[in-house]
Formats: structure tokens, sequence, C-alpha cells
């Protein structure tokens, strides 16, 4: 096969895996930033990534995970950037209760290296799983105030109920949540 043929069915094919997953990778990536524009702008980077590194290796086995997990990274880059107080704070924080989660505790700034790549794959797959574990109503709230951004009266307005029911709701999943990446956190660390 001739190089000029090689280069189209490269092509071909990395257009063919654009066309496929966009909707879905858009979609995954929009429950999980508050913005669309920082949505697009992560598909945007996430397809040039991928343009970047097929030509170079011709054919990535598994795109469609590749795209997921570059997209995941991108995600986790963008609340760092932004260093999201929400993580850090609840709205509606009573004396003598506990601190609430510090996500960013548990993920090392430590740019592309692959233990950095490998400890945010990790923390993702914990809180998806910890999401996944605690109650519909709780990761419901947990995902509309910390990924979409929405204030505890948005999310009320939303929802019907009352604004101290859904901060206690939060502050559950905060709890279990924690306890999940801090196990993460204690294995990582001393292992």
């Amino acid at each position: 096969m001739t190089v000029s043929k090689e280069v189209a069915l490269n092509r071909q094919s990395i257009s063919q895996t654009v066309e496929k997953e966009q909707s879905r990778l858009f979609n995954f990536i929009r429950k999980r930033v508050k913005s669309t524009v920082d949505a697009e702008d992560i598909l945007q980077d996430v397809f040039y990534q991928f343009v970047r590194v097929s030509e170079d290796v011709n054919v990535i086995e598994k795109a469609s995970a590749w795209l997921f997990q570059v997209a995941r990274n991108k995600i986790t880059d963008l609340y760092r950037k932004k260093k999201s107080t929400s993580f850090t704070q609840l709205n509606s924080r009573n004396e003598g209760e506990e601190e609430s989660l510090n996500f960013e505790d548990y993920i090392p700034d430590l740019k592309d290296l692959p233990d950095a790549i490998l400890t945010r794959e990790m923390v993702w797959e914990v809180l998806d799983e910890g999401l996944s574990e605690i109650p519909k109503e709780q990761r419901e709230v947990f995902m509309m105030h910390e990924f979409d951004d929405l204030s505890f009266n948005e999310i009320s307005e939303l929802t019907g109920e009352q604004v101290n029911t859904l901060i206690s709701r939060k502050r559950y999943a905060i709890v279990y949540l924690r306890k999940k990446l801090g196990d993460l956190y204690d294995e990582v660390i001393y292992k």
C-alpha cells in the first residue's frame, strides 16, 4: 500500500470515529462541566489531540475509550485551572460540622506525567463508582451543584425540594465520596 493510500485510510478512519463519537462525547463532557462553551472547547481539544496522535501512530486501538479518557483529563484540568471552591465549601456550613470534600487534594498537579494520568484515571473511576453507589437523590444534588454549578436555590426550584434537604443530601454524598477518595489517596500514597 502506498503512503498516500495509508494517509487517506487514516483520515477516513479519523473522520468516521469523530462522526460516530461526537454526540456521545459532547453529552459526556456537558454533564460534567458547567457551561456549553467549556464543553465545546474540551470537545475540540479532545478531537485535536486525537487527530494529532493518530497521525503519529496511524491507529489508536479502542479509540472510543481513548477519547473518553482524554475528555476526563481535560475536564479535570478545567476544574483545576478554575480552582473551583464548590468542592471545598458548602453554602451552609454550621459550626462543628466536618469540612467538605477537597477534590483538588486528590488530583496532584503533575502535568501529563504517566503517574499523573494514572492518578486522574483512578480518581475519576472511584468518583464515578462512588456516585453510582449513593442514593439517586444525593447523586443528583451533588452533580447539579458541583458539575452543573447550580445553586441550592436553583436546584430547589427545579426539584421542588427544600434547600435544607438539598444541603443535607449533598453533605451525605460528600461524606461518602470523601471516604472513597480518601481510601484511594491512602492506597496511592502508602503503597
